[in-house]
């Protein structure tokens, strides 16, 4: 059997994503803490296999990748098939739409206020929360006539966008005034193989 290691920190939405998905795969997965606390993540060994210094970072098969949205995609293609990741032009370009929503406005909105609240990183977090009030309300929209992000099944876009969304409550953000959402999070809580995190 393949060895895949996640080099992981448990409260990371990020590596959350990555450890969900793997789940949801049925993949093996040996979890490498990274103390970010304590530095761990600046220096060797972790630095020598993402010089950028950020968690998650997967070893799969001889492979090193960094950065979570970029995970979901090379795990989607190596064992998810057509059905996370489809490859037809027009249905990938729908699920790339919502990896870049994950990586810009998420975490820029819900992400940085809860940055900011549950780790005290020196955030604008007023400015946070009304990016995230933002992006809310588009997601909101969305899936007031859908079930799914992207397409008509769940995809790595929900896997991706999710967790930040989730737990938003983290950073004074709540999911009260958005019903469509909240009961996206209950579709995905209820996917065969799901696994949570602290606070979701």
């Amino acid at each position: 059997m393949t060895a895949r290691t996640l080099h992981d920190m448990e409260l990371s939405g990020n590596c959350y994503k990555v450890r969900l998905f793997c789940a949801l795969l049925g993949l093996d997965l040996e979890i490498a803490p990274v103390d970010l606390m304590a530095g761990a993540h600046k220096e060797s060994p972790f630095i020598d296999l993402n010089p950028f210094g950020q968690v998650p970072v997967l070893e799969d098969d001889g492979n090193v990748l960094r950065d979570s949205q970029a995970i979901l995609v090379y795990l989607a293609r190596k064992y998810g098939g057509e059905s996370w990741l489809p490859t037809d032009p027009a249905g990938m370009a729908s699920v790339v739409n919502w990896l870049m929503v994950a990586e810009n406005e998420i975490a820029r909105g819900p992400g940085d206020a809860r940055l900011h609240d549950k780790f005290g990183f020196p955030i604008d977090v007023e400015n946070a929360r009304e990016k995230a009030a933002r992006i809310l309300g588009l997601i909101e929209t969305q899936l007031t006539d859908n079930e799914w992000l992207a397409l008509d099944r769940p995809t790595i876009a929900d896997i991706a966008c999710m967790p930040y969304v989730a737990l938003g409550h983290e950073g004074g953000v709540t999911l009260e005034a958005y019903p469509a959402i909240r009961a996206w999070v209950g579709r995905i809580k209820a996917l065969p193989g799901f696994i949570s995190m602290p606070a979701l």
